[in-house]
């Protein structure tokens, strides 16, 4: 990033304009200032690791290698100045040429030299680093900040949950939490940051890898108040001595800055009923339990104060601190008299509250679906049931399984709560509609009629029934079915064969009807012409159409091609120097 600095391009401007043909050494330095603003903007994007504070300079050192870092935009910084210096010699050269081909042949080689500069800057490690920048937690190295250390799998994400909304992967192994991770969370009306840092090892400094050095890089740089949790269950699959041993090897970054030790309740409740020693440690060590939540807040709450009152004491020794005496001013109020003056409620007010206290207390709190899953198992074994909420004519039903679809039907379009009663309805109704067809048949009965009745009875029943006959082969013709394409008709349904077969089975001649059906693909016999007259007339008339069309080369009626204007023996090879009226 230390190189030169790149050329002046403005100055290139004004060579150009001097030259012949001014155009081409334009495109030159176009393409030249393109080039130098994208490898700028390149640069000038990406932080410089002495201007920015050093909590990021070291962060970026162990994730990205500082030295590769500086190389790779040095590289950017190099192809920059190479392209200046190509563009500034081309542009130069142009002054010298005897012809416009080696013009545009140098301004060819110019773009070509400038293109081979940018193909061997390799630009995949940036982007690899700019792609992981945007993804790096957002960290103010100045504001109040809670830092969670320790050793893999001793409880830091849980307890980050816990008191702010990170939402932190948690599993049961070691390493899960793999670079830093910020939440935020409230105490006293103020906004604390808290960073839950990977899990540190106790082995030598240059064994540490990549994870272990961002907890380092964290501890070393940010001005904040430290929570070391130490598992003594050895639950995390470390001993006690380990654990120790890690806080003697890293006390160094516990300096001048409030510390906190924080420890599993139930395994302190533990050591205790063992015959251990409660020793007042109660200014370092707390405990506390992410499983029940107790003492999470308290221990939120020290780590807060603890910070507060830090940056309270340095700030009152600062020496800004005078020069701002001056401007405050804290006022004392004294009371006027010895009268009291409380708060007025109004009595309906305390008469609502007192039947509230009383219906509260006569009342039982409802279980929680959170209850009965501690009651049950816990989480991965309790299984919630959402329909027992149901609310049906009986209690047993609410189990019962339901399908959503049946034999091909959506069950819940059948679904009706007053089926039964509408059942009933309709059976009633059909009742009654069978003793009135009961009393009709009666009434019609033949022994009941004269022998003229009885006759016209018969003729007209006779009627009827034909009627439906005719009905039903009028629906059964072509006039009436649906016109489908034969492409569809995959059974061969709607043949003339099949139609004669039909036919003939109701009694009728289909003859004539496959004769219809068929002559419409038969081909006319003749030319169509009455006579030999009229045909000759026709070719005449034929003839004299075309005429027009064959002068002008058309290959057809629908010949509408406009050919080009453009003769080739007249538009086709270079101008070169000399007369031009002739090729």
């Amino acid at each position: 990033m230390e190189g030169k600095k790149p050329h002046n391009i403005s100055g290139l401007f004004d060579e150009a304009k001097k030259l012949k043909d001014g155009f081409l050494s334009f495109q030159i330095i176009h393409v030249l200032r393109n080039f130098h603003d994208k490898l700028s903007t390149i640069i000038d994007d990406f932080p410089r690791l002495n201007d920015i504070h050093p909590f990021y300079g070291d962060l970026l050192h162990v994730l990205y290698n500082k030295d590769h870092y500086k190389l790779a935009l040095g590289q950017i910084n190099t192809a920059r100045n190479l392209i200046g210096k190509i563009a500034k010699d081309y542009v130069r050269l142009l002054k010298y040429v005897d012809s416009l081909y080696r013009c545009k042949s140098l301004k060819v080689a110019a773009l070509g030299r400038m293109c081979t500069v940018i193909k061997r800057v390799t630009l995949a490690y940036l982007e690899q680093i700019r792609q992981h920048m945007a993804r790096l937690p957002s960290i103010d190295p100045n504001t109040r900040t809670l830092l969670i250390c320790g050793y893999p799998n001793v409880g830091k994400s849980s307890f980050m949950n816990k008191i702010t909304r990170a939402d932190v992967d948690v599993q049961p192994y070691a390493f899960t939490t793999k670079s830093l991770f910020v939440g935020h969370t409230d105490y006293k009306y103020l906004r604390y940051q808290v960073i839950d840092t990977p899990g540190i090892l106790d082995r030598p400094f240059e064994d540490r890898n990549i994870i272990e050095m961002c907890s380092i890089t964290a501890l070393a740089h940010l001005r904040a108040a430290v929570l070391f949790f130490l598992d003594i269950s050895g639950s995390c699959g470390y001993s006690i001595a380990q654990q120790a041993a890690l806080f003697d090897s890293i006390k160094s970054l516990f300096m001048n800055k409030p510390l906190i030790i924080e420890m599993k309740l139930e395994a302190m409740k533990t050591l205790v009923g063992h015959g251990g020693e409660a020793t007042d440690v109660s200014n370092v060590l707390l405990t506390m339990s992410t499983l029940t939540e107790e003492g999470v807040i308290a221990v939120k709450n020290a780590a807060c104060e603890r910070l507060l009152d830090q940056r309270v004491e340095q700030k009152m020794k600062s020496k800004k601190l005078n020069d701002c005496l001056n401007r405050f001013h804290v006022a004392m109020p004294k009371p006027r008299d010895q009268k009291e003056r409380p708060a007025f409620i109004p009595q309906s007010v305390l008469e609502a509250r007192a039947r509230e206290a009383e219906d509260d207390a006569g009342k039982e709190s409802r279980k929680l679906e959170r209850d009965l899953e501690n009651e049950n198992g816990g989480a991965g074994v309790y299984s919630a049931s959402l329909k027992k909420r149901y609310i049906l004519a009986h209690d047993e039903w609410k189990e019962d399984i339901l399908p959503e679809f049946l034999d091909g039907h959506n069950v819940a379009d059948f679904l009706d709560p007053d089926i039964l009663m509408r059942l009933e309805e309709l059976e009633r109704e059909e009742g009654v509609l069978q003793g009135l067809e009961e009393d009709d048949d009666f009434e019609m009965d033949g022994a009941e009629l004269t022998p003229e009745e009885q006759a016209a009875l018969t003729e007209i029943r006779k009627k009827k029934s034909l009627l439906i006959q005719q009905h039903r082969i009028k629906k059964s013709t072509a006039e009436s079915r649906p016109t489908v394409p034969r492409k569809f008709d995959k059974d061969k349904r709607f043949t003339s064969e099949r139609m004669g077969r039909q036919l003939s089975s109701l009694g009728l001649d289909p003859s004539m009807a496959v004769d219809r059906a068929r002559s419409k693909s038969r081909v006319v016999p003749g030319e169509g012409f009455k006579d030999s007259a009229q045909k000759k007339k026709a070719i005449k008339i034929a003839k004299s159409s075309s005429k027009n069309r064959n002068k002008e080369a058309r290959r057809g009626e629908a010949d509408r091609v406009i050919p080009t204007l453009k003769p080739k023996h007249l538009f086709s090879g270079k101008r070169s120097t000399g007369k031009t009226d002739r090729r």
